[in-house]
């Protein structure tokens, strides 16, 4: 009579049991408890420990196996990391609910871990005891390291570097293929010193053999090695290798230039190269523009080939139009440049140019046409010179009424970049002058135009979020009186290439109730840039400038000067978005407050 209600109650009692089972098999289990302790050592040494650790890093996990391999894992890395500081003679425990990590065995791993404690003892910090690295070239442009000295801390990566320095050494003596064939590293833990003998094998000196270009460019192959001017049969240098690709880069006809060796040398003791390129896309096109409130709108446009005639020939259109809305009337230039690269050599180009333009400005108007001939010389990553011959017609109204000038002139211009950043530099410096001189036709008189462009860059603070620029910008003509050279040649100050807070050339030389430029220029601008976020900084700046008749400027010299402040925003790609308000500090302007806007620092 109760079989069936008893069979009710079993269902019953063992559907609940199911379901008790099944909620607790559902709920997560709670991540173990992780610690790192390391008494005696350095806040940095525990830093960098505790940034190594896999078991720190998998504290949110709870399988017993993932953190059971990240424990065992951990000796390794951690005896690592106190290797590489120094301490040779450490004791590393790691726990798991009290027990030792490495007397677990990993096939009947414990059901679960509520605790991972890692103690760390670092121990006496090593000094380098004996610190060799033999053999050594007899002379050697490279050091050894200062860290891998007898009495130095020891680390292990003193001992790399050590290794490495002396491969570099061998290599920049023209032996490739040196290794390293051995190393006697031992640790005398009485006196906590470690010895640390290197042997290297530097093998034979090479030469350059046959360079093979092994991928396919619209570039001509006999260009590609003209341009690179690849050192086959020199005495083998990484430099020379380096030079090679650079070239190839600088040409802009290549988005990737790579130079590999061999593996093996040949038996006539020959190492060939191989060569990877990849082409950039042939022709570009590029827009700018900028606002002043008194100079207007400017406009630019460059349209580009890289690859003109097949042998990385680069041809440049430019045009711009500017004073748009301004107080003066609307200028343009239209420029075509054409730069045929190795032609008299691989770090030597040839560019032809021709320019028209036509200058409406404030104190003078003029139409002009150029052409020329030029040859560049690269002489290093961070210097080029260029030298032009040319011919150039001007018809200009200033001051001293309307004229025509013809000039035969011979240019030469050097620039020196050692700048961290072309779009936003924070050190170093740039140099760039002019020196002109000009020859007089039908009647233009003779004489010479010098310019010079300095810049200086300083970062302060955690990665440079303050930084303190300069510049200084120097003009003069020497030779032709006041009024027998072209306005074009002349100086003008104000405005944002020169003063901010001041209208566009507003200041010159008074002429007879008019303003002419001066032959005399010397303009001095310094910024104060800090860095608020990644992407926006504020710039407090002073502009001042000089103007004169005369070739050189001085203390009675016509002068004024602006300050204010700007925003900058900075777009991946493309550089900083500047906006600055600038206003007249000194030279009688009632123009009131001045706005810029433009792409890029001012300087």
């Amino acid at each position: 009579m109760y079989s069936k209600p008893k069979s009710r109650f079993a269902l019953r009692r063992l559907a609940s049991g199911l379901l008790v089972c099944g909620c607790l098999m559902s709920a997560p289990a709670e991540a173990a408890e992780t610690l790192l302790v390391a008494p005696g050592a350095p806040d940095d040494l525990t830093a960098r420990l505790q940034g190594a650790s896999a078991v720190l890093a998998t504290r949110d996990q709870s399988d017993v196996q993932d953190l059971l391999a990240a424990a065992l894992s951990d000796y390794r890395t951690m005896v690592q990391v106190l290797y590489d500081a120094g301490y040779f003679a450490p004791v590393v425990n790691i726990r798991l609910d009290g027990r030792e990590a490495a007397a677990i065995d990993p096939v009947t791993p414990p059901s679960r871990i509520d605790r991972i404690e890692i103690s760390v003892k670092p121990g006496r910090r090593f000094t380098f005891g004996a610190a060799e690295v033999r053999p050594w070239p007899k002379t050697s442009d490279v050091e050894l390291p200062n860290e891998f000295t007898s009495g130095a801390p020891a680390s292990t990566g003193a001992i790399r570097d050590a290794a490495n320095a002396g491969i570099r050494a061998w290599r920049r003596q023209g032996h490739a293929k040196v290794a390293l064939g051995g190393q006697d590293i031992t640790a005398d833990h009485r006196s906590a010193t470690l010895n640390a003998r290197l042997r290297l094998q530097p093998g034979p000196q090479l030469r350059f053999g046959k360079t093979t270009i092994l991928s396919p460019s619209a570039v001509r192959e006999d260009a590609i090695r003209k341009i690179a001017g690849f050192p086959q049969g020199e005495v083998y240098h990484p430099d020379l290798m380096s030079k090679s690709a650079t070239r190839l880069r600088r040409t802009g006809a290549f988005s990737s230039v790579s130079l590999q060796e061999a593996e093996r040398a040949n038996t006539d003791g020959t190492l060939d190269l191989n060569v990877t390129l990849e082409d950039m896309p042939p022709r570009r096109l590029t827009f700018g523009a900028e606002l002043s409130t008194t100079e207007g709108v400017t406009l630019t446009t460059s349209w580009m080939h890289r690859n003109l005639f097949g042998a990385a020939e680069k041809l440049r259109f430019e045009a711009r139009v500017s004073g748009i809305g301004g107080s003066s009337d609307i200028d343009g230039r239209i420029a075509v440049r054409l730069d045929r690269p190795a032609t008299l050599g691989p770090d030597d180009n040839i560019f032809y140019l021709a320019e028209a333009e036509r200058l409406d400005q404030e104190h003078f108007t003029a139409t002009h046409g150029m052409g020329g001939i030029g040859v560049r010389r690269v002489f290093s990553d961070t210097l080029f010179a260029e030298g032009t011959v040319g011919f150039d017609s001007i018809l200009a109204t200033d001051a001293f009424g309307k004229r025509r000038f013809k000039y035969a002139f011979a240019s030469l211009r050097a620039e020196y970049d050692g700048r961290d950043s072309t779009v936003d530099p924070t050190r170093g410096r740039f140099l760039s002058g002019r020196f002109t001189p000009f020859f007089g036709v039908d009647g233009s008189d003779p004489g010479a135009q010098i310019t010079l462009d300095a810049r200086t860059y300083h970062g302060f603070g955690a990665d440079d979020r303050i930084v303190l620029a300069g510049r200084a910008q120097l003009g003069s003509v020497i030779g032709p009186s006041h009024s027998g050279v072209s306005p074009t040649l002349l100086f003008f100050s104000g405005g944002g290439g020169s003063v901010r807070g001041h209208e566009y050339q507003s200041l010159g030389v008074p002429v007879a109730g008019k303003t002419a430029g001066g032959r005399g220029y010397l303009a001095l601008s310094a910024e104060l840039r800090g860095r608020i976020t990644e992407k926006i900084s504020l710039v407090g700046f002073y502009d001042h400038a000089y103007v004169d008749a005369e070739s050189f400027v001085s203390s009675d010299s016509a002068s004024h000067s602006g300050a204010g402040l700007g925003l900058r925003y900075n777009v991946s790609g493309i550089g900083s978005i500047r906006v600055d308000l600038a206003y007249p500090v000194t030279g009688g302007s009632d123009d009131g407050p001045q706005l810029y806007i433009g792409i890029g620092q001012a300087f």
